[in-house]
């Protein structure tokens, strides 16, 4: 399985560290963000990897290099403008070949990847759901059994961590768009599975989660 590391955002939360830095490269506990996701790949046998890049991304090419260094080979997919989650893997496909492939949010913090299931036939993607964080209280997504569904009580958040078919992508013409109402429409259609991931996750989004995640690895 290959894999898609997400790094094209801005980051306007993380200012003023992101005016200088594309938000992957945000130190966590000595080391930039990202590079946990590229050993974390490298551990459970993943070594191809496409970042998808746009803010500052000669400095973000310049400081992973080729990924050898992590275990992985890396290929960049440059967006002249960020186009958005969807567009962005979108842009990337010819990079991901033909079969199932994981994609990870590049502004994230896991101390291990999720074991990764077969798809089921049916199944376009498959989503890893965690505990509403406090800063998105009401979720994203209900599971019911190892299926989605877009409304119901106990919603759950998703993670940022998923595996998609490149035909989830096929029908879409446009260059630039949001992942999520791709995601609500194939939810309704019974062709997206999950599960709950109970394990550490954070959305360093802020400086304050940024600064929470310091003082735990510390």
């Amino acid at each position: 399985m290959r894999a898609m590391i997400l790094a094209a955002g801005r980051g306007e939360r993380l200012r003023p560290l992101t005016d200088t830095l594309p938000k992957p490269l945000v130190p966590v506990a000595g080391q930039p963000l990202i590079t946990y996701h590229l050993r974390h790949l490298a551990e459970i046998g993943i070594h191809e990897v496409v970042i998808n890049c746009a803010w500052l991304a000669p400095l973000l090419m310049e400081t992973l290099g080729d990924g050898s260094r992590f275990g992985v080979n890396i290929q960049y997919s440059v967006e002249a403008e960020a186009l958005e989650t969807g567009g962005g893997i979108k842009q990337a496909l010819p990079f991901l070949g033909t079969e199932p492939f994981l994609v990870i949010n590049g502004d994230i913090y896991i101390d291990q990847l999720p074991s990764l299931p077969e798809l089921a036939a049916n199944c376009l993607a498959h989503l890893w759901l965690v505990d509403n964080p406090p800063h998105h209280p009401q979720g994203d997504f209900v599971l019911a059994g190892n299926t989605l569904q877009a409304s119901g009580d106990d919603k759950l958040t998703f993670s940022g961590i998923g595996i998609y078919r490149p035909q989830l992508f096929s029908a879409i013409t446009e260059q630039r768009f949001a992942l999520g109402p791709l995601l609500k429409a194939q939810i309704a259609a019974g062709r997206v599975s999950g599960e709950h991931w109970r394990k550490y996750w954070c959305d360093v989004g802020t400086m304050e989660r940024l600064q929470a995640l310091e003082q735990r690895l510390a």
